[in-house]
């Protein structure tokens, strides 16, 4: 019998060590449910920017190549062999400066001789008249030595102007490219020689879509660089085109733009802008702020937190301090002797004990007085761009906090910290400068 009851204990203390493993498990797991099911994320930090109406500079854009106001490639009209080539590789040259000489020594041999013809031919005439003026000559006589006379001059200038071919000339300033030609070589007349360009005025040709050709007129300002973000060029619109292209519903437009410093390159591709009116009070943010999906475009605004959000932590402190304070007469009541037997060493504890709660109620105020901070994701309506803004149709007011960077891993209700000391719509090296 007592075996039994002995046997009987053990089991059921058994029985309660495992009814307790299995409860302590049970609370645990449940408080760790609890514990995450309660905590709240930390805040993200964001750089933000805040709308507000501004002047926006609509524009067309485009693009379109660069060509020289005057510019041509330089040809011989004449065949012959190069005799002296003038001229280098980028040398500004100017209007009527020998270029280019090919052999001409049959061509002045037959214009000595056919001066020499019409000088005798000239006399010829000259004897004629004063024959003529005596009253011996025959006016048959004196029409012959006219006519022979005439033919001669005509011929000394018909040769003169087939010698000058000889030449190549430059028909107005500007700079000379490469040579296509060598000392010796036999050129025949439309064989390229060199290409000369007027780089002081360069011109864009572009095409624009017909629904923008009510936007531009003649003289207005014309912008033009390598990309959008870099336009230093500026000129005006010269000629549009009055037909449209029936293929391509496009139409041409020519613009002219001035390049004293040489920058700008015949046949260079540009982007091109062509300004428009200024607008007044257009709501614009940076284009990096907006986010597409396929549900819309949409923006991160940055808004107060609710009271039942942002206030779900903050009880916990008075609750621990009410509860601290609760607990610290208990322990001092279990040492009433050390107390008696050291008043004045406690004397300066007991202040600055007295001092730490205030310092811990001004914290809260401070606390307070920066509410907490969440997001709400806002759809909106695009207009145009321009520099890397986009205009605001519909969704966003003057006065909203929009947040510019990080958009990826930022979703609707997050709390967030604003930090604007870096701005990500700038380049780094801007920033560092500033």
């Amino acid at each position: 019998m007592k075996r039994f009851i002995i046997i009987t204990v053990f089991l059921l203390l058994l029985a309660l060590v495992c009814v307790g493993i299995v409860g302590f498990n049970i609370l645990r797991d449940n408080g760790i449910k609890q514990f995450f099911a309660t905590m709240k994320p930390p805040a993200a930090t964001v750089s933000t920017v805040v709308a507000k109406p501004s002047n926006w500079t609509p524009g067309v854009e485009a693009i379109g190549t660069v060509n020289a106001v005057r510019g041509v490639d330089l040809t011989v009209e004449t065949a012959g062999i190069v005799k002296d080539i003038l001229f280098h590789a980028n040398q500004k040259v100017a209007a009527d400066a020998v270029l280019l000489q090919l052999d001409d020594a049959v061509e002045k041999a037959d214009l000595v001789a056919q001066k020499a013809q019409a000088a005798s031919d000239q006399a010829a005439l000259t004897r004629a008249l004063e024959l003529q003026r005596r009253g011996v000559g025959t006016d048959a006589t004196l029409d012959a030595a006219r006519a022979a006379a005439d033919a001669s001059a005509a011929q000394v200038n018909k040769l003169q102007a087939v010698l000058d071919q000889k030449q190549l000339s430059a028909p107005f300033n500007g700079t000379v490219g490469i040579p296509k030609i060598d000392i010796g070589q036999y050129l025949a007349p439309g064989n390229s020689v060199v290409t000369l360009q007027d780089l002081d005025t360069m011109r864009v040709d572009f095409t624009v879509p017909e629904q923008q050709l009510r936007l531009l007129k003649i003289g207005q300002t014309v912008r033009i660089g390598g990309s959008v973000a870099d336009m230093p060029f500026a000129g005006s619109i010269r000629g549009i085109d009055p037909k449209i292209d029936p293929a391509s519903r496009l139409v041409s437009i020519r613009g002219e733009v001035a390049n004293p410093e040489g920058k700008l390159t015949p046949g260079q591709f540009v982007q091109i802008r062509v300004e428009l009116p200024e607008e007044n009070n257009v709501i614009s943010v940076p284009q990096t702020a907006v986010t597409s999906s396929l549900y819309g475009d949409f923006v991160f605004v940055v808004v107060p937190a609710k009271p039942a959000e942002g206030g779900a932590a903050a009880p916990a402190k008075p609750d621990d301090q009410k509860t601290g304070g609760i607990e610290k007469p208990a322990s001092d009541a279990t040492k009433p002797q050390a107390d008696v037997s050291k008043p004045a060493s406690d004397t300066p504890k007991s202040a600055d004990n007295a001092a730490k709660p205030a310092d811990n109620a001004q914290k809260p105020a401070e606390a307070g007085q920066q509410p907490a901070l969440v997001l709400s994701q806002v759809f909106i309506k695009l207009g145009r761009r321009n520099n890397g803004m986009v205009e605001i149709v519909e969704g966003l007011k003057a006065g909203d906090q929009v947040v510019t960077a990080g958009q990826n891993r930022l979703f609707n209700g997050m709390s967030v910290a604003v930090d604007n000391t870096i701005d990500p719509s700038k380049s780094a090296n801007k920033q560092v400068q500033q």
